[in-house]
């Protein structure tokens, strides 16, 4: 076998080679099958600074069921679903997963998906349980039951499934993804619908976990003080505070609360609380963003203001606001958008999936760049996905199922 160039390289494959033997996620799916592809890691490795390049197609590996068949996610894989944009790196497995339902067609599903980069593959963990209707339980609840207060399938997940907007994150230390699994179903009609109490309904926080390991949905049920439930939020792992940020500002929800997982209890932060200033200085709804590690703060786009979050602090701040016609930064919407860290530089690469556009934002500088890619033009497709592979360090789009990755710096 040929050396990689680059000991961090090397360093990746030998850890992906090892970790694969243990992170088998479907009984159809087996250790071979997610075998790393060499060649497509040493043509990663090569890649130049600002340059694209098309790998080829990805193979669609899991145990389809029928409903997931009927939808033809055997062939293509996830696609994006309207305002379930985000995709989430899972560092122990070094690959991003992604859930969450359209807003009405052509399905609305609970399937649970990830990408695995090394081995050119998407690996459905979590088959869909029956399609749900907008607002209802879909013309087939048969596998539905009302248990502890929760509308639930009979395989333990989500009866209602609403979009991710940017409610999802991954918590490393438990090795779970989060979702704030927010709505509209009817849910007391849901229940009685099922013979049961719409008074005895769960109504705190609908936060559930994915644990990628074993293929499970579970609840996470908690008591008060607990946060409301707004639509388009954002919902960010922050390490140094031992769990992951719940943050809205508007007349659903004014606020940055934390979700701590140790305890399973919700607390709200104060942001902004000696200035009195979040109501003007906090995103509102519909908000792209990530957290960076090395300056400890939370960076933010939505529409074309830019904020950080000093999570030391408790303080947010808008950086940066732009009319409406701007063309000096991007517009940032979790229905068109996505925006993450890239670790090898600092920045944020922030991608329209709408447009095709891809943009670089400097945090230190407060300076947004648009990015002008070498090599291999960037997919156009209507229902693509992007995430940061901080291993490979490379931006990685997905069309479908054909895959470009772009180096926007080397390390």
């Amino acid at each position: 076998m040929r050396c990689l160039k680059g000991c961090a390289a090397l360093r990746a494959l030998l850890f992906v080679g090892a970790l694969f033997l243990f992170c088998v996620p479907s009984q159809n799916v087996t250790a071979m099958d997610l075998a790393p592809d060499y060649s497509v890691l040493r043509r990663i490795e090569a890649l130049e600074e600002n340059h694209g390049l098309r790998l080829g197609s990805a193979r669609v590996l899991g145990d389809f069921n029928a409903v997931a068949r009927r939808f033809d996610l055997h062939r293509t894989g996830p696609r994006s679903r309207n305002y379930s944009l985000k995709m989430v790196w899972a560092p122990e497995r070094q690959r991003a997963l992604f859930a969450g339902a359209n807003h009405g067609k052509p399905h609305r599903l609970n399937d649970v998906w990830e990408f695995d980069l090394a081995a050119l593959a998407w690996v459905m963990l979590y088959p869909p349980d029956n399609p749900r209707s907008y607002d209802g339980l879909g013309e087939d609840a048969s596998d539905v039951v009302f248990e502890d207060g929760l509308l639930i399938t009979r395989r333990g997940g989500p009866a209602v499934i609403g979009h991710t907007w940017w409610g999802i994150t991954y918590d490393p230390v438990n090795r779970q993804m989060l979702f704030m699994n927010i709505w509209l179903t009817k849910q007391d009609e849901a229940v009685k619908q099922l013979g049961g109490d719409p008074s005895t309904r769960y109504k705190g926080p609908p936060l559930w976990a994915f644990e990628p390991a074993s293929g499970k949905w579970s609840a996470v049920k908690s008591g008060p003080p607990g946060p409301g439930s707004p639509y388009g939020a954002m919902l960010e792992y922050v390490p140094e505070l031992g769990g992951a940020i719940w943050h809205m500002n508007n007349w659903q929800m004014r606020g940055t609360w934390l979700y701590e997982p140790s305890t399973r209890r919700w607390s709200k932060l104060n942001a902004n609380a000696e200035t009195k200033d979040f109501g003007k200085q906090a995103p509102s709804r519909e908000l792209v963003g990530y957290y960076d590690h090395h300056k400890k703060q939370v960076v933010a786009q939505q529409g074309k203001s830019t904020f950080h979050f000093d999570v030391v602090r408790r303080q947010w701040t808008k950086v940066i606001e732009e009319p409406e016609k701007s063309t000096q930064v991007p517009f940032g919407h979790d229905s068109r958008s996505v925006f993450y860290h890239d670790p090898a530089s600092g920045h944020g690469l922030f991608v329209n999936l709408v447009e095709g556009a891809l943009w670089a934002y400097d945090p230190t500088a407060v300076e947004w760049k648009r990015l002008d890619p070498r090599g291999d033009p960037m997919p156009k497709g209507k229902r693509m996905l992007a995430y940061v592979d901080p291993e490979r360090n490379v931006l990685v789009l997905i069309d479908d199922t054909e895959v470009w990755a772009y180096r926007y710096k080397r390390r």
